[in-house]
């Protein structure tokens, strides 16, 4: 199951990840996600997480991710950390008002 947070800057962010680290999650199960892939690079290297790449896409996905619209490649990117579609459509308008989503996966 995963846990999902939404905020608006970095230093909110570092503090969720701290939270959600002191609660058993690793950073390698927890992703960052903006609407910026320069902001969101910078802020996962900050507080030390994840983005979703090649190993959780797959080489097809990561492909079509050239091609794609951002939203497309955003919502894409969401449903393959385990969001459904209806998630991933949500998080995605969320990410257009600036936000920042933070997902947390439990294994």
């Amino acid at each position: 199951m995963n846990r999902i947070e939404v905020c608006e800057n970095g230093v909110q962010a570092n503090n969720i990840i701290n939270q959600l680290t002191a609660q058993g999650f690793s950073h390698d199960d927890i992703y960052l996600f903006t609407h910026d892939d320069e902001r969101t690079e910078d802020l996962a290297d900050a507080t030390e997480v994840e983005t979703v790449g090649l190993q959780e896409e797959g080489v097809i996905d990561s492909v079509k991710n050239v091609f794609r619209k951002k939203g497309d490649e955003l919502r894409s990117k969401f449903e393959s950390v385990g969001l459904t579609p209806q998630e991933a459509e949500k998080y995605e308008s969320i990410l257009d008002k600036g936000q920042v989503v933070i997902v947390a996966q439990q294994h």
